[in-house]
């Protein structure tokens, strides 16, 4: 088996298991509220299905189409993006972070690539991964609260401590009535303690 069949062979499962989950969604949700349109029609009509729930053949076929595209235009900054992002709503987290580090290969100036590649790498335990990606982030937005308190989640779930203690110094300026920041203070605490 070559590489490329062995690459659409894992494609092709990990692609059945997102219809696969989007059609057993949909499946259990199968239970149609009357809408206007079917308190219209006479008792004995069959319910009409509204446009709101996902065609699982649509999905499948949008999913394959996406990172067929990405593969095919790795040049393409969006198509790479959505790559990543499909891949990291099943949590395939790796998959996500080479689709995100070719997007920051077109667009290295890009801050949504750079944010993602923290948030992502801190997703898949990648504790130094997305410590680097995040400081990055904030070189450009420094009061950045969301990349600020990603930050802080990531040192402290690595163990350190020092940088830790800093991040939340620094959230604690930026903003002090931020809700995470019993939690970042208990953790260190914690790591202080060992």
């Amino acid at each position: 088996m070559t590489r490329e069949n062995l690459l659409f062979g894992i494609i092709g499962i990990l692609l059945g298991f997102i219809v696969g989950f989007i059609f057993a969604s949909t499946m259990s949700q199968r239970q149609p509220a009357p809408t206007v349109a079917n308190q219209s029609l006479p008792s004995n009509h069959p319910q009409v299905q509204s446009s709101g729930s996902p065609d699982p053949q649509k999905v499948f076929a949008d999913v394959q189409a996406a990172i067929k595209q990405a593969r095919s235009e790795p040049n393409n900054f969006d198509a790479q993006m959505k790559a990543a992002e499909l891949y990291y709503q099943i949590q395939r987290y790796e998959q996500a972070i080479d689709f995100l580090l070719k997007a920051n290969q077109i667009k290295p100036d890009s801050y949504e690539a750079i944010v993602a590649l923290g948030q992502v790498n801190i997703d898949a335990q990648n504790y130094d991964q997305a410590e680097k990606w995040l400081k990055a982030a904030l070189l450009k937005k420094p009061e950045d609260i969301r990349v600020l308190a990603s930050l802080t989640f990531a040192l402290l779930e690595k163990g350190d401590a020092t940088g830790g203690e800093k991040a939340i110094k620094t959230l604690e300026k930026v903003d002090p009535q931020n809700q995470d920041l019993p939690q970042f203070r208990d953790k260190l605490a914690t790591l202080k303690s060992k």
